[in-house]
């Protein structure tokens, strides 16, 4: 009976041990480090590849620059891929957010598409607890394979964001930023700010959308997350707050709730020092309940929030 009791603990160790993703690390924030993580992650994007990225609001300076991102679009042969966005700036129109885009240079380096300038398209969900279907660009039909290239920082109402918020949010037109935001009240951005729910329907609502976005590649869909320049603000920001918390580094992975989880864990256990502090950062993910988000993308099944660092040296 003892050796029967052994052999089924022995069995769930190593159950859970299977269930634990690979999350890849360097410290190097580099465009070469950003294509050595990529290709440490052993799947080829290949066919036509989105590289969805935040373009950054004007007057912000926290976002991804073009020379950090270069060799890696160039790598994959891939395109820039970005949506309108729901608020006023200098992004909620194609016109404003083309000249955004030329402003902080990035069609200099590749193709970019503002994937909802010609209209949106729903795409199927499984969780449907908030959310009936996910609202994204026309043209993401277009692409065969997507590269989800995040910022991780804060966000003023997400509480974070990373490649869960860059899936969903990042991917979703403007009216389905609209329908996201209000956990599926509402999709017109000119009603969507006086109709936001509870905060968790709001963060449960971009994991269900996260994961149609994963659903509909089929799960051909890389995760990197950069860690550098990390404000408790969103590059959504114009005016976003100088980084408190020194630059980490460069993680990714084919499971987003595991990479996000890890970049969660960094920062909270992370230990402060004068000028290195990650305080503010944590105040922020807690005021918006942002762990949430990774909680329930685990329950309804995108990912583990089990991982393995893999550090590349």
């Amino acid at each position: 009976m003892r050796k029967l009791f052994l052999l089924a603990v022995t069995m769930m160790v190593s159950a859970a041990a299977m269930a634990q993703s690979k999350v890849y690390f360097t410290r190097e924030i580099s465009p070469e480090a950003l294509v050595r993580i990529y290709k440490a992650l052993g799947v080829e994007a290949t066919g036509r590849v989105a590289v969805k990225i935040s373009t950054g609001e004007a007057g912000g300076h926290n976002y991804l620059k073009p020379t950090l991102i270069r060799d890696l679009v160039d790598e994959v042969g891939g395109t820039i891929v970005e949506c309108n966005t729901a608020y006023g700036g200098k992004r909620n129109t194609t016109e404003a957010h083309w000249q955004t885009v030329r402003d902080h240079g990035f069609d200099s380096i590749a193709a970019v598409d503002i994937m909802d300038e010609e209209g949106n398209l729903r795409i199927p969900v499984r969780d449907k607890k908030h959310i009936k279907y996910d609202i994204v660009g026309s043209h993401l039909p277009y692409y065969d394979f997507m590269i989800n290239l995040a910022h991780f920082k804060g966000h003023a109402m997400g509480g974070f964001g990373g490649v869960l918020k860059n899936a969903s949010i990042g991917v979703a037109s403007a009216d389905g930023k609209a329908y996201i935001h209000t956990a599926g009240k509402v999709q017109s951005p000119a009603t969507a700010w006086s109709n936001l729910p509870e905060q968790d329907a709001f963060l449960e609502s971009m994991a269900a959308a996260a994961q149609a976005v994963h659903d509909y590649f089929g799960g051909r869909v890389l995760y990197i997350n950069v860690m550098n320049n990390l404000s408790v603000d969103c590059d959504c920001d114009s005016h976003p707050a100088d980084p408190k918390m020194k630059d980490v580094g460069i993680l990714a992975s084919t499971d987003p709730v595991a990479l996000d989880k890890a970049c969660l864990d960094i920062v909270f256990n992370h230990k402060a020092t004068p000028g290195d502090d990650n305080k503010p950062l944590i105040e922020r993910i807690n005021r918006q309940h942002g762990t949430h988000i990774v909680d329930y993308a685990e329950r309804i099944g995108l990912g583990s929030r089990q991982y393995e660092i893999v550090e590349l040296k």
